[in-house]
């Protein structure tokens, strides 16, 4: 399985750019953030001048639309990076960031970031990837939202998180800290009732079981043979 883009992407190890006393030391030390799950780390409108690598936990990147839905575009975890678009221009926040279980981050101010990426390339080409990566990543659902029905949809994004953070454990692959059926809702633009409906009816063929710890897929071959035909 292809790893996410982690802090040992391109051996970087992140935590030395952005927290490297507290990582080699304990967590209490200087530089480390902890928030609570349900909280906001920023908002749209928000200042752009950090950017972030995740400790613990989960934080959820998303947007509003103009009605005020909320619109997920991912969900990160432990070692990934986000706030990424100060790099590139971006003054006020467009998207929020949001803790949706107990996390930590540490952050770093965008220009000693810049400064650092200009002595360091392979630091720039590790930025570089996150961002293509997700550009992608958004095109790809924009053309799966326009050409796939939901079910396809709701399949292929559980292969998706099994490609990227799954265990392989014998035949069968673990992925932990699954997303409520209304995270999965809003990254695939369905209802969390389709999404109920369709994980309910993978469970009773015993493709897959879960709870909200974790999704155990049994037989990811049949999973894909699901989107294949």
């Amino acid at each position: 399985m292809k790893e996410a883009a982690y802090w040992y992407l391109e051996n970087i190890d992140m935590r030395d750019v952005f927290c490297p006393i507290k990582m080699k030391d304990n967590m209490d030390n200087a530089h480390v953030t902890k928030v609570k799950k349900n909280s906001f780390i920023f908002m749209p409108e928000d200042k752009s001048d950090r950017v972030f690598l995740i400790v613990e936990g989960q934080v959820k990147i998303g947007t509003y639309s103009e009605n005020g839905k909320e619109l997920t575009k991912t969900i990160l975890q432990k070692g990934e990076v986000f706030g990424e678009l100060a790099l590139v221009g971006e003054s006020k926040r467009k998207d929020f960031a949001y803790a949706i279980e107990d996390s930590a981050f540490c952050d770093i101010p965008t220009e000693n970031l810049k400064m650092m990426m200009k002595e360091r390339g392979n630091l720039s080409l590790f930025f570089m990837k996150i961002m293509g990566s997700r550009v992608l990543e958004m095109e790809k659902r924009l053309e799966s939202m326009v050409f796939k029905d939901s079910r396809t949809r709701v399949v292929e994004f559980l292969l998706e998180l099994v490609n990227k953070k799954g265990q392989r454990v014998g035949y069968e692959w673990v992925v932990r800290n699954f997303l409520t059926h209304q995270e999965i809702a809003n990254i695939t633009a369905t209802s969390r009732q389709t999404v109920t409906t369709i994980l309910n009816e993978l469970k009773t063929h015993n493709l897959i079981t879960f709870n909200r710890k974790r999704l155990l897929v049994r037989d990811l071959e049949l999973l894909k043979s699901e989107i294949e035909g």
